[in-house]
């Protein structure tokens, strides 16, 4: 429930807490059968059983993904929030049975890794940029931050002390040590946490220590390639040479522009961006503004998804955002999230906010099915199923949630994500309460000397309305709120004990409310919920002619189930006359949007490919949007999010 050391947060929210529930009750049962390969057609995760081999318990051969540990480490982490938010004597007890096999299998000198114990003991550090060794060892440190202050037992956070005191004899600028850094950025932000856990600087130097050598020396990949004889793990990508990739081409400090792989960029930026509002470094502090500018002003998707290219799972160019040959994912936005949520701790500005909530309600949500079972990897705004199911540009895309992967990362990092949301809907400066998210919640916060409760009920979600109660423990509290105005909404009209009241000031998109604050107040506020039609930047060429429709957070799409095939013929009118509707039968209760259309008549005659002009004819339809999130529930089918206009 601790989200710091003065602020803690409970949801209670009608659109957040199923999603919670089905974490608790469904999502991490299944996830732990899956990592103990209990999933009848699923693919092996080989996790577990890598860890009871490593321990001694069990013979055999290391089975998976060179990063496969990080699975066990990312499930424990959720595990971890889950039991700040409710107890659960069962669940707990299976994590600690888990943390017993992780001290088994830590060798003497505090080094944890299965792969490298296993299948390569002498290669430690022999292939930073491939082999996900401080990557794992990250995942680790958070697992280890979280499940320490869920439950204030230290075995596994005295497990990641071990490991990172042990690294920290191997990296460092001293001579005799590795002047070195991973191949996938995660170290860094993880680093950040165990200090804050343990207060131990030398974990915030070893976070400095990777991210200024980053970019130093453009041979150090090279350098390792050599000396290992010029071995690599994965052949199909040269990431020891291509530096880009793992954003090591140029000096952290120096890098303005979103280039590589997406996942290693945004947790890169997590880790700058904590680092920088501990430390209060200005080249940390301009490097990350720059980072952010471009990636969300110029290579984010309308759904906060991120990264444009299969290969690579990277970036590709500004305004380069194909709809049917995206990545776009889920780890990806998962870590825009983090970056979006240290952003706002360095400074509270609402786009941060914007971006998180954007990422959270669309791109995130669309990776995990309803029934918490089945998950996407990719998350793409378009999909034909004709050409997927022959063209291989298309080889990445899946029609329908898959039940696991081999390289199962995206899973765990949603469960993880959803169970500490409530990390997510406040922070606080001084005696300034900063709302961020509109979930409904109950925040305990210390504000000046006084202990207040704020309890926020929301239907945020569904009409726009939220309401904030203030607890006082004396008769009145001097404090400020400041509320988020979300950028999609073109109106907040604000009511303070049933009066219309206008904000204090506003400033970086949060209107400020301060008072002395009476015990029972309370705030009422209103958001535009009306349709919008959004279009893309005039140099997003896949997006020309086309818009999209959003209803408060959500981004909309049509869906084959509901309009039949080539959706492609679709034309949106230019009237703003569309209808929204709730349907408690769909899709497990969800609003659609009717919008009236026009749709292309294919002519009965084939043997014409080109027409004039004049044959091309339209005739009125009415067409259905449904939440992005929601689509792929209801069978393989085509989706579109864009539309043309016409």
């Amino acid at each position: 429930m601790t989200s710091s050391n003065s602020l803690h947060v409970r949801i209670a929210d009608p659109f957040w807490s199923p999603y919670i529930q089905l974490v608790k009750n469904i999502v991490l049962p299944y996830q732990w059968d899956a990592l103990n390969d209990s999933i009848k057609g699923a693919e092996p995760s080989h996790a577990i059983r890598n860890f009871r081999i490593a321990a001694g318990e069990e013979h055999g051969e290391f089975g998976g993904m060179v990063f496969q540990d990080s699975d066990v480490y990312k499930w424990l982490e959720a595990v971890g929030f889950m039991l700040q938010a409710e107890p659960d004597m069962e669940l707990e007890q299976v994590a600690d049975d888990v943390i017993e096999l992780l001290e088994k299998a830590q060798r003497p000198d505090g080094y944890l890794n299965t792969y490298f114990t296993l299948k390569e003991p002498d290669g430690r550090w022999t292939n930073l940029a491939e082999c996900h060794e401080l990557y794992c060892a990250g995942h680790l440190f958070e697992a280890g931050v979280a499940y320490y202050q869920s439950t204030g037992k230290r075995k596994l956070l005295d497990i990641c002390c071990r490991y990172a005191d042990y690294i920290d004899t191997v990296f460092g600028s001293e001579p005799g040590k590795l002047q070195g850094y991973d191949g996938h950025q995660e170290i860094e932000l993880a680093l950040m946490k165990l200090y804050e856990a343990t207060g131990e600087m030398r974990y915030l130097r070893l976070s400095q220590f990777f991210l200024d050598e980053r970019g130093k020396q453009p041979g150090f990949y090279g350098q390792e390639f050599v000396k290992r004889g010029k071995k690599v793990h994965f052949p199909e990508l040269d990431i020891v040479h291509d530096l880009k990739y793992s954003q090591a081409h140029l000096p952290v400090r120096q890098q303005d522009t979103a280039v590589g792989h997406a996942v290693r960029a945004v947790y890169m930026c997590t880790g700058m961006a904590h680092v920088a509002a501990v430390t209060q470094d200005e080249g940390l502090i301009e490097a990350c503004r720059k980072l952010w500018s471009n990636m969300v002003r110029k290579q984010m998707y309308i759904t906060g998804a991120i990264g444009a290219m299969a290969y690579g799972e990277s970036f590709t160019i500004d305004y380069d955002l194909p709809n049917d040959t995206i990545y776009g994912e889920t780890c990806a936005s998962i870590g825009l999230i983090f970056f979006a949520k240290r952003m706002l701790d360095l400074e509270p500005r609402s786009e941060y906010a914007d971006v998180l909530e954007r990422a959270l309600y669309n791109a995130v949500l669309s990776g995990m099915a309803r029934d918490g079972k089945h998950f996407f990897y990719v998350n793409p705004l378009e999909v034909y199923p004709k050409a997927i199911q022959i063209n291989p540009k298309y080889a990445h895309v899946k029609l329908q949630r898959q039940p696991w992967f081999g390289c199962s990362c995206c899973p765990p990092n949603i469960a993880r994500l959803i169970a500490s949301l409530n990390h997510y809907v406040y922070s606080q400066r001084d005696t300034i309460l900063y709302t961020h998210l509109y979930i409904g919640s109950e925040a305990n916060v210390v504000l000046g000397e006084q202990h207040v409760t704020v309890v926020q009920s929301s239907d945020y979600t569904t009409d726009g309305c939220v309401r904030f109660r203030v607890q006082t423990e004396k008769a009145s509290a001097a404090f400020t709120l400041a509320l988020r105005l979300p950028e999609w909404s073109n109106r907040m009209d604000y009511r303070v004990n049933g009066v219309r009241y206008e904000p204090d000031m506003i400033r970086d998109g949060y209107g400020f409310i301060t008072r002395d604050w009476q015990n029972g107040d309370t705030i009422d506020l209103q958001f535009d919920m009306t349709v919008r039609r959004v279009k893309g930047h005039p140099l997003i060429r896949q997006t020309a002619g086309q818009i999209a429709l959003q209803r408060g957070p959500f981004i909309y799409c049509v869906e084959e189930a509901d309009n039949g095939k080539e959706l492609h013929l679709f034309q949106l009118q230019g009237d703003n006359t569309c209808k929204v509707e709730y349907d408690s039968n769909l899709l497990g209760g969800v609003y659609k949007i009717m919008a009236p259309a026009k749709r292309v008549e294919v002519p009965l005659e084939e043997e014409y490919l080109y027409f004039n002009d004049a044959q091309w004819k339209l005739h009125p339809v009415q067409s259905t949007f449904i939440p992005y999130y929601a689509w792929g529930n209801r069978g393989a089918g085509e989706m579109r999010v864009w539309v043309k206009e016409g």
